[in-house]
């Protein structure tokens, strides 16, 4: 529910409807302008009688918010959401974000490289994957603790902050600890008690969209973690899976405008999982760029036939330095540029 207040109205009977909200149970965020004063409830706001707020001659409008998330909803928090990640800004409207990195950290050598080759090429982040959440149980499942700690140190000899994925609650302390950007893949995307316990950390969240999620159930992913009191959130689509057969998964590009109608949240694309094929990655980069998108994370490797995982939709380092030299023109045209 959205309450807005007359022009002019006092503090003191600002905080005095606060007050009123507050003793029926609801959460209130007060959004303060220059002429006008908005309230943002969230809780079960079926114990509000609009036509008693409205009677209060004060009140200007009382609206109540179909969608049922709301911390994150761009009603209440008009102005897009700028997430800090080591003191790199994701979201708003200048600078976009592009993350390069290997599938799996496969060994401190192969890691320290490729960091170096990404940083050269104008990427900003390293992804990698220490915890490997794979299909088959017989796959390689990731380096755990020993390739966190093989992240870190590229991070040390490039500056670039890491970004990996978190598989398990028990995990999150080692997270907090060394992990810039916390990472929540597409099958735990509707992992609750995971993205609660995360919603008390003090680290940003990527989100991956889930398998075969709507952008609803993504969305409402995201205000689990911000219910919980963290509200540093990036959204991230990585394809959802369809009939089609040519690509991995199917690139949903409509998401960047909905999301951004309908949340205050960045939003970054991941074309290596959503084609599955190092080929179409650059020119579905160049469209999410296009199309507005906050940041790209696009797998990259320096020998992509013999990598532990996905190799197949990875890109070389030179490829990927032609891919941010191309969306840094692309995002010219919109008026943006890459970070």
């Amino acid at each position: 529910m959205i309450i807005s207040t007359k022009r002019g109205t006092p503090v003191e009977e600002l905080y005095k409807i606060i007050r009123d909200l507050e003793s029926k149970g609801v959460s209130v965020t007060l959004i303060r302008g220059t002429d006008y004063n908005v309230f943002g409830l969230v809780g079960d706001t079926t114990v509000i009688d609009e036509k008693q707020v409205r009677a209060n001659p004060y009140v200007e409008n009382v609206q109540r918010v179909s969608e049922p998330y709301k911390k994150v909803n761009r009603l209440f928090h008009n102005e897009d959401s700028i997430v800090d990640v080591s003191g790199i800004p994701v979201g708003g409207s200048q600078k976009i974000v592009i993350i390069g990195g290997p599938c799996s950290i496969e060994s401190e050598v192969q890691t320290v490289e490729i960091a170096e080759k990404v940083k050269a090429a104008g990427g900003c982040m390293l992804r990698g994957g220490a915890y490997k959440p794979r299909t088959s149980p017989y796959a390689f499942q990731g380096l755990g603790s020993e390739g966190i700690k093989y992240m870190v140190e590229a991070r040390e000899k490039t500056g670039l902050p890491i970004v990996s994925e978190i598989m398990s609650e028990d995990k999150i302390a080692e997270f907090e600890e060394f992990v810039d950007l916390i990472q929540v893949g597409a099958r735990n995307m509707q992992n609750f008690s995971l993205l609660k316990a995360l919603g008390k950390v003090k680290k940003p969240i990527l989100l991956k969209r889930g398998l075969a999620n709507t952008i609803e159930e993504w969305i409402m992913s995201a205000e689990y973690i911000a219910a919980s009191g963290n509200e540093n959130i990036i959204l991230c689509e990585r394809g959802i899976r369809t009939f089609e057969k040519y690509t991995r998964n199917t690139l949903d590009l409509s998401v960047i405008p909905i999301v951004k109608e309908k949340t205050h949240l960045p939003i970054i694309i991941d074309p290596s999982h959503a084609t599955g094929n190092y080929k179409y990655v650059e020119s579905m980069s160049l469209a999410a760029v296009a199309a507005g998108a906050d940041g790209l994370i696009i797998e990259v490797h320096s020998c992509p036939e013999k990598a532990f995982s996905d190799g197949a939709q990875s890109l070389v380092p030179e490829k990927f330095a032609e891919t941010v030299r191309k969306s840094r023109e692309i995002a010219k045209v919109i008026g943006r540029d890459i970070y």
